[in-house]
């Protein structure tokens, strides 16, 4: 369909919605508007023909496409849409002018770039990311908060820096800035790229930024902001790096190394934002696996469709957990239990969440990670399918199991309280909804898996997938049975670890702590050292400047001695000599 309308990106409407209202004052006026903009976003993205460039323009030698709609930008775009709409749902008990307009200006920059078919256009509403998210960090008021959140921001102010960086190789390389898969990561660039990216989907050794930040971000924050940046960066990837190795292996240390972590952490948002390091692995890995042959449409149509349902799932996560701390005031594992009591709902939505992630059969994750798994065994990589199979038996025990047993089952904590309010039982009720129903079979017409392929990438390879084979669900039910079992054993010998107050120590404590240690005592010993080292070094180097002007000035010895006058005939001298030297080694 062409028209106006149509040639509208949707992320530039929900920008502007967001930068109004931080202006309005009516908070009912300003809570509707940001309810009604992602429904008109997604309207606008159903008009929108694909695999057209709806808006263009050419500018100082460089065509900007500000929209551009393909396979792979819907299902990403329709998924960061529908995050907003919950979102919103999700926020209308607050009262928070900045908290609503930053959360839809930050959605609309990643649905923004999500269809920028420049490199330049995509930098652009890559910072407006970084810039609108900080906010609802800020917005906690802590001083945790104000600390995480300046970390965060100069993260991804340095992913922005160096993506920059990395276009201004582009454009001289190609002379143009269309968005495009790299060949190589040697091509000029390439690897500034991968990189900025990388921080973004917080890849190993640049992920702490992430479990910094999202559990110290308001109620409503951390659920805002586990849809968008580490999915944008895997839309980006999956977009300009498919196929590339490097990618299956980073994939897989990502699914496998936050269950450690996950496994002792007491926050149990911050268990939550290590499984979110955990899902980003899988759709790394498949994206890695994203070359050619069958192999290319499985595995990118895994990555997609993971993306979209870990966006809902993870979300209906944050959102159970956000309402128990709205509730009690906190999400320490310690301090809670017994909570289905007198918050029944929540504690549905969350046990669906949590199913739906563990990836057990009829909820989106088994859909979605049947696709990944089934791609990683037709390449034959089968050290990282055992990776992959045990980061699953770890995202039950850390998600499906520790989230919504110690939260709501477990010991009782004796608190009781109020059931969370309507308008997030609405929203995490929708996203529930959406988990199952893009899980089950096509039981019922308009539902079911086959619904989520149709919209995938490679549509006909995906309809022509079937999850529900007896081969999948036996595997997938004997590793979610065995994996709920270990978890039952070492509760009853006492193995597992205890939830006990504490800090859990990652890789960042080495330049955090040791790093500025080591810093602090190096700028100690300055200041001891310091001045007996630098007048030692003015001392040497007076010395060495008064021999060589006693020796070469116009008053030294040369000058003094009988060459002195024909000092101007040594030089030619040493010039000839010089011209000879280098006439018999160019001979």
């Amino acid at each position: 369909m062409t028209g106006p309308l149509s040639m509208l990106n949707p992320g530039w409407l929900m920008i502007a919605v967001g930068l109004v209202a931080l202006f309005l004052p009516m908070r009912r006026v300003r809570q509707g508007l940001t309810i009604a903009t992602p429904i008109i976003a997604i309207i606008l993205l159903a008009l929108a023909d694909q695999n057209v460039n709806h808006l263009g323009v050419q500018a100082l030698g460089i065509d900007f496409i500000f929209y551009r709609v393909d396979g792979l930008s819907f299902i990403f775009g329709l998924a960061f849409l529908l995050a907003a709409l919950l979102n919103a749902i999700y926020a209308w008990h607050t009262d928070d002018r900045l908290q609503d307009g930053m959360a839809m200006a930050y959605a609309g920059a990643a649905v923004a770039a999500t269809f920028s078919g420049d490199m330049m256009s995509l930098f652009v509403f890559w910072e407006l990311t970084a810039i609108t998210s900080v906010f609802l960090i800020l917005r906690a008021g802590t001083r945790a908060a104000y600390f995480a959140s300046m970390r965060y921001l100069a993260i991804q102010i340095l992913s922005g820096v160096l993506l920059l960086a990395g276009i201004a190789y582009v454009y001289h390389s190609r002379g143009d800035l269309s968005v495009q898969a790299f060949t190589s990561l040697k091509e000029p660039g390439a690897i500034l790229v991968f990189i900025a990216l990388g921080i973004k989907a917080a890849f190993p050794f640049l992920h702490n930024w992430l479990q910094d930040s999202y559990p110290k971000a308001t109620v409503v924050g951390a659920v805002v902001l586990s849809a968008f940046t580490t999915k944008l960066a895997v839309y980006a990837f999956a977009r300009m790096f498919p196929g590339h190795d490097a990618l299956i292996w980073i994939g897989a240390v990502m699914t496998v190394f936050p269950v450690f972590f996950a496994v002792i952490e007491n926050d149990l948002r911050k268990v939550l934002a290590y499984s979110l390091n955990n899902q980003v692995g899988f759709m790394i890995c498949a994206i890695g696996l994203g070359a050619t042959g069958v192999g290319n449409a499985l595995a990118l149509n895994g990555a997609s469709a993971h993306a979209f349902c870990h966006i809902i799932y993870k979300g209906l996560l944050f959102m159970s957990m956000g309402a128990v701390m709205y509730r009690t005031g906190t999400t320490k594992a310690s301090e809670l239990g017994g909570l289905y009591k007198s918050m029944p709902w929540t504690t549905v939505f969350c046990i669906i969440g949590a199913m739906s992630i563990s990836a057990f059969p009829l909820f989106s994750g088994f859909a979605a990670k049947s696709l990944t798994m089934s791609a990683v065994g037709h390449e034959g990589y089968t050290i990282v399918w055992l990776m992959l199979l045990f980061a699953s038996a770890g995202v039950l025990e850390h998600s499906g199991i520790k989230i919504p047993y110690f939260a709501f089952f477990g010991h009782d904590s004796g608190k009781r309280v109020k059931e969370a309010p309507f308008n997030m039982l609405l929203a995490m009720g929708l996203a529930a909804f959406i988990c199952v129903a893009v899980g089950i079979p096509a039981i019922v017409p308009g539902l079911g898996y086959e619904w989520l392929y149709n919209l995938l990438p490679y549509r006909e390879e995906a309809m022509a997938y079937n999850p529900f084979t007896l081969d999948h669900v036996l595997t997938q039910m004997q590793l979610l049975v065995l994996a709920i079992f270990a978890f039952v054993m070492l509760k009853r010998l006492g193995w597992y670890p205890p939830e006990k107050p504490g800090v859990v120590l990652d890789t960042d404590w080495v330049y955090r702590k040791a790093g500025y240690g080591l810093f602090t005592w190096a700028g100690t010993i300055w200041q001891k050292a310091g001045p007996a080292m630098t007048a030692v070094f003015f001392k040497l180097t007076g010395r060495a400047y008064d021999r060589i002007e006693d020796t070469f000035s116009p008053r030294g010895e040369l000058a003094r001695g009988g060459l002195g006058s024909a000092m101007a005939i040594w030089t030619a001298i040493l010039l000839g000599l010089v011209l000879l030297l280098a006439f018999i080694t160019s001979s």
